[in-house]
C-alpha cells in the first residue's frame, strides 16, 4: 500500500485555488474549536437561506440570546455567524465549493490534533509533531487498479493509516462513495496492511443515517464522523 498526488487536471487546478482562499482557512479554524450547536449555525447559515445576521441570531437563543451574554463562547459564535454569511455571499455555484473545501480543510485541522502531547509517539511523524497527513492523495495497491478519484485526506502514518472522504452534507453520501472506501479498506487488509475508511460529512447523524439506511453499498466498516462528533477526529 503506497500513497500517490493525484494527477494535476483542470479540476484539481480550479479546486486549488478555491482551497487556498483565506475565507476557507478562517472558516475552519473556527469550527475546529466549535461546539456542535455552533457548526449546526454555520451549517444552516451557508445554505444560504438568509444573509440577515438578526435572523440567525434570533434562531439561536442559546448561542446570541441573553443568558449567551456572559459565555466564553459568544465570540466565536459571533465569527461563525459572519464568516458563515460571507460564504453565503458568495453565490450558490461558488459556495458550493468553498463549503465543500471548508470541510476537507476542517477535517485536515482535527486529524493533525492527534499527534498533541499526550497522543502517543507512535501516531507523530517524523518531526513528532503529528501525523503525516496528505490532501487529495491516491492509494495504490498491488495489481489493483487506482482509483480515478483521490481521498480527500489521508493519514499515512504506518500502521496508522486512512482514507477520508469529506461531504458537505447527508446528500453526498453514494454508492460510488461508499464502495470506494470499502475497497480501500479491503484491499489494505488483502496485503496485511490496516486502513481505517472514514466518510466525514457536515451534517446531522440522523440525517446520514437515513441516508445510509437507502444505500445498498457496503458501508459497515466505514466510519462515519458528523457534525455531533466531529471532535472524534481528533483521537
Amino acid at each position: 500500500m503506497r500513497f500517490q498526488d493525484a494527477a494535476p487536471d483542470a479540476r484539481a487546478i480550479v479546486y486549488a485555488g478555491i482551497q487556498a482562499d483565506p475565507l476557507v482557512a478562517r472558516a475552519a479554524a473556527l469550527l475546529a474549536g466549535a461546539n456542535p450547536e455552533q457548526c449546526v449555525l454555520a451549517r444552516a447559515a451557508m445554505n444560504g437561506m438568509s444573509t440577515e445576521s438578526a435572523v440567525w441570531r434570533s434562531m439561536f437563543p442559546s448561542l446570541f440570546g441573553p443568558a449567551a451574554a456572559s459565555s466564553p463562547d459568544l465570540d466565536r459564535s459571533e465569527a461563525i455567524l459572519e464568516v458563515s454569511l460571507a460564504v453565503t455571499d458568495r453565490g450558490e455555484l461558488v459556495r458550493q465549493q468553498v463549503r465543500g473545501a471548508i470541510v476537507e480543510e476542517l477535517t485536515e485541522h482535527l486529524v493533525r490534533r492527534r499527534g498533541r502531547p499526550g497522543a502517543g509517539a507512535a501516531n507523530t511523524d517524523a518531526a513528532g509533531s503529528g501525523p503525516a497527513v496528505g490532501r487529495e492523495r491516491r492509494i495504490l495497491f498491488d495489481g489493483v487498479r487506482a482509483e480515478i478519484h483521490p481521498y480527500d485526506v489521508t493519514v499515512e502514518t504506518p500502521g496508522e493509516a486512512e482514507a477520508i472522504d469529506c461531504k458537505w452534507g447527508a446528500r453526498g453520501i453514494n454508492a460510488d462513495v461508499l464502495h470506494q472506501l470499502d475497497d480501500a479498506r479491503t484491499h489494505a487488509a488483502d496485503e496485511d496492511e490496516r486502513l481505517v475508511a472514514t466518510l466525514v460529512v457536515f451534517d446531522a447523524r440522523r440525517s446520514c443515517e437515513v441516508r445510509l439506511a437507502r444505500q445498498t453499498a457496503p458501508h459497515e466498516t466505514t466510519r462515519v464522523i458528523t457534525i455531533e462528533t466531529l471532535a472524534d477526529l481528533a483521537q
